[in-house]
């Protein structure tokens, strides 16, 4: 029994020693590295920078009474197209108590003034008709007349302006019509019919009753980072692409580039603004998010290569070309570069051809 035992113990240590002679001798010999080869191509490469940011009216106007009040109609809503000068809502007035009462007795006295005059200027009429008294007395009996007149219908006017809101002279022009300011589309109406509303003073900006806005002149409006600010400039060309409408590319020009930073999440961003060329056949909608791709820089056929092909070491850049022969060797050469899009590069070389072959990413 012990002999076999010593039989099985020693088959096991040798099987275990030529298990790891076989192991280290297949690693000590060198693996057959294998690589992708790719040859160089006449292209078309450009530098882009993408944007993001959203569609704007150049010009949002929001419409705010001339007068307090509540909410009596309201004539248009979202989506509305209005002209300059349409009567988008009506307010009615609710009148302050002193005011109102500074106004009727403002009329009482210029009713009693009235009076005065009008029987001091017939009783200097009769006496001028006969000749007792002077033209320069009746005439000046009658301009107090006159003027009573004018004082008696401004505080009846004002009466009525505090009371109703309308001028008797000027009703076409009443503060309780509420009118757009310029011709465009209804974004907003904030306001409904039974709110108050107050108008704009030196302490309070006034509620808004709607926002209007001409959406045939719209902006893109992004940020661009600093580290590419510099190679942009107003009248620059860029395409628009709208999340909503992807189908669709629309033309843009930068109009300006904001002068000062803001920092955002730690990145120092500048304001961008290019104005959008009208498209009949779209319809945009303010606050649609988008992309712009400006052209930084741009080279028409040239010669291309993949930048997973290209060796750096310090300044220079190397390639390695396939050598022809039953065995494959590469020959490292240094190479001239040119524009970059981040996946392809110009070559400005002339040891390279489109005949040529490189060494590409190796084959696992």
């Amino acid at each position: 029994m012990k002999r076999i035992f010593k039989i099985v113990l020693w088959v096991i240590i040798i099987a275990v020693f030529l298990g790891t002679f076989v192991y280290l001798f297949n690693n000590s010999r060198s693996k057959e590295v294998n690589y992708q080869e790719v040859s160089p191509t006449i292209s078309n490469i450009m530098r882009t920078s993408v944007l993001t940011g959203k569609i704007e009216p150049r010009d949002e106007i929001e419409i705010k009474p001339q007068i307090s009040g509540i909410i009596a109609e309201i004539n248009v809503e979202p989506g509305d197209e209005v002209r300059e000068g349409d009567v988008i809502a009506r307010i009615k007035v609710i009148p302050d108590e002193q005011s109102l009462s500074t106004a009727q007795n403002r009329v009482a006295v210029a009713e009693l003034d009235l009076e005065e005059k009008r029987l001091a200027y017939e009783r200097t009429k009769v006496l001028y008709e006969k000749k007792f008294e002077s033209r320069e007395k009746y005439e000046q009996d009658l301009t107090a007349y006159q003027r009573s007149t004018q004082e008696l219908d401004a505080a009846r006017d004002q009466l009525s302006i505090i009371k109703d809101g309308v001028s008797n002279t000027n009703a076409q022009q009443s503060n309780t019509l509420v009118r757009a300011t310029i011709t465009g589309l209804v974004l907003e109406v904030p306001v409904k019919v039974g709110s108050s509303v107050i108008q704009a003073n030196t302490m309070n900006d006034g509620t808004t009753i709607a926002k209007i806005a001409d959406m045939n002149d719209l902006l893109f409006k992004g940020k661009v980072d600093e580290t590419e600010v510099g190679r942009l400039s107003e009248g620059m060309s860029m395409n628009i692409v709208i999340g909503a409408i992807p189908d669709n590319v629309l033309e843009a020009n930068i109009e300006k580039i904001s002068p000062i930073a803001t920092e955002e999440n730690g990145a120092n961003t500048f304001e961008l603004k290019a104005a959008i060329e009208h498209n009949d056949n779209l319809k945009l909608r303010a606050g649609y998010s988008a992309n712009a791709t400006v052209t930084l820089s741009k080279a028409d056929s040239v010669l291309v290569i993949p930048e997973s092909v290209i060796e750096f070491s310090g300044d220079s850049s190397f390639v390695y070309v396939v050598v022809p022969g039953d065995k494959v060797t590469y020959d490292r050469q240094p190479v001239t570069l040119g524009l970059s899009d981040g996946v392809n590069v110009e070559v400005k070389s002339d040891n390279l051809t489109t005949d040529s072959r490189l060494r590409g990413n190796q084959i696992k």
